[in-house]
C-alpha cells in the first residue's frame, strides 16, 4: 500500500469516526428535557431578557405554559403540537403556546431558540424552568411537569 492510500484511509476513517460519535451525540441529546437555571424574577420584570421576550409572545403567571417553537416546514414540530395537545388536553393545569418562529426572530434570539421545534417549560411564575429540543418524550414531559403542577396546587 502507498503512503497516499494510507493517508486517504485514514481520512475515511477518522470522518466516519466523527460522524457516528457526534450522530451518537445528537441523539442522545434529541428530544431530553434539560433543567434551565431560573431567576427569581416574574414576567413582569422589565430587567430580564427572558421575561420580557415571554411576556411579549403571550405568557403570563399563573399557569404551568408550555411554549412550542416551529416552523411552517418543519415535521417534527407537527409531531410536538399534537404530542403538546394531547398532555393540555389530558393533564389539568397545563396551557400550550405555539409560536412560529420566522415571524418572532427578536424573541427566538433573546432566548436562544437555536432549532424547531424546541420546547420551553415555563412554571407558573413565568420562569423558563425546562427546555427540549426535538420532539419530547410524553411520559419524560409529564414526569417533568408534576412536580411544577404540585407547586401551583398550593
Amino acid at each position: 500500500m502507498r503512503h497516499t492510500d494510507l493517508t486517504g484511509l485514514l481520512v475515511v476513517v477518522g470522518v466516519l469516526t466523527a460522524a457516528t460519535v457526534l450522530g451518537w451525540w445528537w441523539r442522545r441529546r434529541d428530544g431530553r428535557i434539560r433543567p434551565v437555571v431560573a431567576d427569581d424574577r416574574p414576567v413582569d420584570s422589565n430587567s430580564e431578557p427572558a421575561s420580557s421576550a415571554l411576556a411579549a409572545l403571550g405568557v403570563r403567571p399563573g399557569a404551568v405554559t408550555l411554549v412550542q417553537f416551529s416552523s411552517d416546514f418543519c415535521a417534527p414540530c407537527r409531531a410536538t403540537r399534537r404530542l403538546l395537545t394531547d398532555i393540555e388536553g389530558r393533564v389539568d393545569g397545563i396551557h400550550v403556546v405555539e409560536i412560529d418562529a420566522e415571524r418572532h426572530l427578536d424573541e427566538v434570539r433573546e432566548l436562544a431558540i437555536w432549532r424547531t421545534p424546541t420546547v420551553l417549560v415555563v412554571d407558573t411564575e413565568a420562569r423558563i424552568v425546562q427546555r427540549v429540543s426535538g420532539v419530547p418524550d410524553r411520559d419524560e414531559l409529564i414526569t417533568a411537569l408534576r412536580p411544577l403542577l404540585a407547586g401551583a396546587a398550593r
